[in-house]
Order: structure tokens, then C-alpha cells, then sequence
């Protein structure tokens, strides 16, 4: 059990700087299992997620260490699956991404359903459709699937949705896969994007054709590469909001300006005042802020990872915003810790919340419900009279390097407790 306690009512002011970006860090690193090379990647987030990649990744044999402080540098020449940490691998929903490297590369691969924050169901079976495409045979005892190939071999994939780790495992299988992949309804995420980047960079061979179409020539081998992560995107917004909701001006850094379009454009609509210098995206007083309209979509339409924090900043907005996740039935959970503290708003049904404001906050002994929703109830609690308490604070450490650390360096007052 873990708390931030947070003394709220303070705008926020001073300069922060952005990690490597998690959700490319997860695929990046699974993709280092391709090839038997060096691979050194740079920028790369201190979160509690990637600590567990890496032991995952270790219990396969692979040798990974920090080089840096944000550097890692992983060789997988050793790796078998005969010590698999499978509690380890259950209890992460990223480890995912491990069967089509492990495919590609073994022909076989037996791994249990993995887990995750609780944020809805998430079935894999776009994963499995992809595999299948691909020359997998797959079965399934209780809890593990298990999957077998005499080889992987070049074939169309239609996706049956836009789903961002099917399209990095079905890209991470076909780069070894002999002949022409065409992935049809692929995830164009900025993390996506960084993943075609990293393989391309090892050796293989990807091209984009369409908006959401992948071509992919197999290539016999993989070399080892240096690569840096992108900023992360969640972690932009995320102060972005902050700074925001408590009325501040803060320069948020590094950045890349095409990743944040629907993010800013969405911030331009409630009336907050940024702009864009070199690689910062600076965030002025912003007042009054207006109600809005938000939906989330596949990229380049709005993050559903930042739905979450934009709902709390709906509390500071005078109307009634609309904010509609179809993705996630049970990423609304935060919303009746937000009624706590005096939020006014209303649950229409798993995918959509009314929220009318602006209303004041006021602290409460409140919980994270998983990493965005933690996130976003330590911006309740930097906006509230009085203190807030926020319990099992350790899932934001999942996504958000030395938050508070950061928090504090922008005047916040918090502080994480065991």
C-alpha cells in the first residue's frame, strides 16, 4: 500500500521534462528478440512497467542492463523458453507482445493470457487472427496458448480492428516471414510508427502504402541498431491538463508537434492558451475554460489514455462537456472518486460520462483505479481545497517517471508515502 498526499490549490509554473515515450518502449524492447545482435536504446522511461520487460525478458535468457540513465542495451543471443517467469508474464498485459518476435524466431511459443490494469475486457484475438494469417497453429489449454509454425509466410491480414498491439505483433512476426505481408486496418500510433522505425533500422523491410496499410517484405535476418524512443505523447497531455487545470504556465519538452494535432486541437476548443517553441509546447494561464465535446479514436483521432485526465479538467469548464469512450467499458471508474471530491457528473452508461462545471474540488482519501485514472486523481487533488489522499499510488509509477518529483519541480505540493 502506497499514497500521494497532495495539498491542492496551487498553479503550477517552471519547466518539465518528458520521458521516452512507455508505450513504444514496450514493442521496442519485445523487438530486440528478433535479432541475436547488440541493441542499444536510448531515452527510455525509469517506469515500473519496463522494469518488468526487462525482467520478463531476462527469465528468457536475454541479457539486458543500464548503459545510462535512460539506456539500455540488451543482447538476446542466449534466449530459450525453458524459465519462463509466467507469473510475471500473467500479471502484465504488454507481455503480449512477446509471442510474434517468439514465433518468428523459435516456430514455437507457449504463453499464459496476460493481465493488466483493470480497464475492461481485452480479449487477443486480433493478435491470434494475425498469427493464423501468418501459418501459426494455435491451441489453447486453460490459461496458456500455445503456438507452433513449420514456418511463417507472407500473407494479406485484414485486422479485424484498428488494435495498436496486434498491429505491432503481427508486424513484429511478418519482418522474419518469407515473402510479401500486407497488413490492411493497421494501428498508425506514433508508438507504431517507432516500432517500423526500430525494425526498419535492424534491417527489415516496411513501407507504408496506405493511411492504414502496411507492406512488409520478410527479410532472412535482423542486425542489431541503436535507436532513441519518441517523447511520450500521454505524458505531454497529461501536464498539459495539469498546467491547465490549475491555471498555470508551464514548458513541457522534448516534443514532436504531428503526435499532439488532435491533443491540441481539443485543448484549443476549452480555451487554453499553448503554444509550440522549438521542441516545448508551452502552456499559458488559461481562463475561463469552456465545455467540450470529446470522443476518442484510433490515431490520429483523440488517445483514450487521455480521456481520463481531460475529464477532470471538464470540472474546471463552464457547461456540460460530453466525453465518450467507445473502446473500454471500465475506464470510468475515476469518475465516482471525482463525485467525491464534488465533481458534478453523471455516468450515461460504460462508455459515456457527463460532466458539468465548473465546480470546486475538495480533498478526499481517494484510489487509482489503473495508471491514467491515478494520473488524473493526482491532478484532482492539485486542483482541491485541502488535502487529498490518493491510495495505491504505485500504479502511476507504471507510466509516469518520478511524477511527483516532477510535480514538486513545478511548485505542486506532493509527496509519495509508503
Amino acid at each position: 500500500m502506497s499514497q500521494f498526499l497532495i495539498k491542492g490549490g496551487k498553479k503550477l509554473n517552471g519547466d518539465v521534462e518528458v520521458g521516452g515515450m512507455k508505450n513504444a518502449a514496450a514493442p521496442i524492447l519485445a523487438a530486440t528478440l528478433l535479432t541475436s545482435d547488440d541493441c542499444v536504446i536510448d531515452r527510455v522511461p525509469r517506469i515500473s512497467d519496463v522494469e518488468k520487460i526487462i525482467e520478463i525478458m531476462k527469465s528468457f535468457g536475454a541479457k539486458i542492463e543500464w548503459t545510462g540513465e535512460h539506456q539500455l542495451t540488451v543482447n538476446c543471443a542466449n534466449v530459450n523458453l525453458q524459465n519462463v517467469d509466467k507469473k510475471m508474464v500473467k500479471s502484465m498485459r504488454a507481455s503480449i507482445l512477446f509471442l510474434g518476435p517468439l514465433l518468428a524466431r523459435f516456430k514455437e511459443v507457449t504463453l499464459p493470457e496476460p493481465g493488466g490494469c483493470i480497464i475492461g475486457n481485452r480479449p487477443i484475438d486480433a493478435h491470434l487472427f494475425a498469427l493464423q494469417k501468418l501459418g501459426a497453429e494455435i491451441s489453447r489449454e486453460k490459461e496458456f496458448f500455445h503456438l507452433k509454425t513449420t514456418g511463417l509466410k507472407g500473407a494479406e491480414i485484414i485486422l479485424p480492428e484498428f488494435s495498436v498491439t496486434a498491429t505491432e505483433n503481427a508486424i513484429m512476426a511478418a519482418v522474419l516471414a518469407d515473402g510479401i505481408t500486407m497488413i490492411k486496418l493497421a494501428a498508425t500510433e506514433p508508438h507504431v510508427q517507432d516500432l517500423i522505425s526500430f525494425l526498419n533500422k535492424m534491417g527489415a523491410k516496411i513501407t507504408e502504402t496506405g493511411t492504414h496499410t502496411l507492406k512488409i517484405n520478410g527479410v532472412k535476418k535482423l542486425n542489431g541498431a541503436r535507436y532513441e524512443l519518441i517523447p511520450d505523447q500521454i505524458e505531454i497531455g497529461t501536464f498539459a491538463v495539469a498546467a491547465a487545470a490549475t491555471h498555470g504556465e508551464i514548458s513541457i519538452h522534448p516534443i514532436v508537434a504531428e503526435h499532439l494535432d488532435k491533443i491540441l486541437s481539443v485543448l484549443s476548443s476549452i480555451g487554453v492558451n499553448w503554444e509550440i517553441k522549438d521542441d516545448a509546447l508551452l502552456i499559458h494561464h488559461s481562463h475561463p475554460l469552456r465545455a467540450f465535446k470529446l470522443q476518442t479514436m484510433p490515431y490520429p483521432g483523440f488517445p483514450t489514455d487521455l480521456q481520463a485526465p481531460f475529464g477532470v479538467l471538464a470540472t474546471q469548464c463552464q457547461g456540460t462537456s460530453l466525453i465518450h469512450d467507445p473502446l473500454f467499458e471500465g475506464r470510468l471508474g475515476h469518475i465516482n472518486e471525482l463525485i467525491k471530491m464534488g465533481a458534478n457528473a453523471v455516468i450515461c452508461d460504460p462508455h459515456r460520462v457527463l460532466i458539468t462545471g465548473p465546480t470546486p474540488l475538495y480533498g478526499q482519501e481517494i484510489k487509482s483505479f489503473d495508471l491514467r485514472a491515478g494520473a488524473t486523481m493526482i491532478i484532482a487533488g492539485l486542483i482541491a481545497d485541502g488535502e487529498t489522499i490518493l491510495n495505491e499510488a504505485e500504479i502511476v509509477y507504471r507510466g509516469y517517471e518520478r511524477i511527483d518529483e516532477k510535480l514538486r519541480a513545478l511548485d505542486a505540493e506532493i509527496n509519495f508515502v509508503k
